[in-house]
């Protein structure tokens, strides 16, 4: 299952989440280097269990090099595919999570979930001398967070069916629930010593997520962060928006509800729109004129169900300015 994109519009732009995800792509493609050194370099700034738990290792090593590891660890990753599996993620969950929290808080927040899943990695692979690394861990704890914040929220998922793309919105209750359970299935059968997959750092990102979620209101918003908010306050909505059709008099003609603010509704737009049409769905592109209104419904020919007859209806779309 491949999230597209959730429900849940953020109010602000995610510009620490945005800053995250480019330190991982500047690490991977300007710092990790590849080849025959990779393997070194990911000894060496990694999270190595066995560096921590073996007396003979950490006696002889420099207190950074013992530390530095825990940071470090987070914005490493193995290849390409999972360096994108995670800032995708990432990108799709750390918005909504950023904008509930704050600037401020949400950086701190992510790397208490890297760290506490760091700790958990080490606690169940203790003697491991495979290198742990990936943001994956503190990405968890991000969905952890969100779990609890939008259990109402829906994911826009892709499901591949051979060649054939199939979306369909899962709550995300169930989304994140069933990944968590994944992974703590996998964490659960492994007894590979830490090779291969962190599951453990997976579920103790999460569930710490979950944890610093009960204590993060009770610390204070900065004076930054009230600041920062003002210039990233959000003037769109998603390019992307999944349509719930109402029921029209008409079978084939579909009816809805396009969400826009104020500038795009007075310049005009462009969206793409996920209409569910029964068990299937379909991706439609539709462009908004200028100068619309709240309320004012626009009408696009051919864009809607199949008839009877085997032409198309009709989509209706009723612009509502947030």
């Amino acid at each position: 299952m491949i999230p597209i994109r959730d429900t849940i519009t953020s109010r602000h732009y995610p510009l620490v989440n945005t800053l995250i995800i480019l330190a991982n792509v500047y690490v991977y493609f300007m710092v990790q280097p590849g080849g025959p050194e990779a393997d070194d370099f990911a000894m060496a700034y990694g999270l190595v269990p066995a560096r921590y738990t073996t007396p003979e290792v950490w006696a002889e090593l420099p207190l950074w090099v013992q530390l530095f590891p825990f940071v470090s660890f987070m914005f490493l990753h193995a290849n390409f595919w999972h360096l994108l599996g995670n800032m995708w993620f990432l990108h799709i969950f750390g918005d909504n999570v950023e904008d509930r929290l704050g600037h401020a808080r949400y950086i701190v927040f992510y790397f208490l979930c890297g760290l506490a899943s760091g700790f958990t990695h080490l606690y169940f692979n203790a003697h491991s001398h495979y290198p742990a690394i990936g943001a994956s861990g503190a990405i968890a704890g991000v969905m952890g967070a969100y779990f609890l914040l939008y259990p109402t929220a829906r994911v826009l998922t892709l499901i591949p069916i051979i060649i054939i793309p199939y979306f369909v919105e899962i709550p995300a209750v169930f989304f994140l629930g069933f990944w968590f359970f994944l992974q703590f299935w996998g964490a659960a059968g492994d007894s590979g010593g830490g090779a291969g997959i962190a599951w453990w750092a997976h579920v103790g990102g999460f569930v710490a997520g979950m944890a610093l979620l009960a204590i993060a209101p009770k610390v204070p918003r900065t004076g930054v962060s009230r600041r920062i908010s003002r210039v990233t306050r959000k003037d769109s909505t998603p390019r992307l928006q999944v349509l719930r059709p109402d029921p029209g008099q008409d079978e084939a003609d579909v009816y809805g509800a396009l969400s826009l603010t104020r500038r795009e509704a007075a310049e005009g737009v462009t969206k793409i729109l996920n209409v569910p049409l029964g068990i299937r769905q379909r991706m439609v592109t539709v462009t908004v004129p200028a100068g619309v209104e709240d309320g004012t419904l626009l009408h696009y020919p051919g864009l809607g169900r199949m008839s009877h007859d085997n032409g198309r209806g009709d989509l209706y779309l009723r612009v509502t300015i947030r």
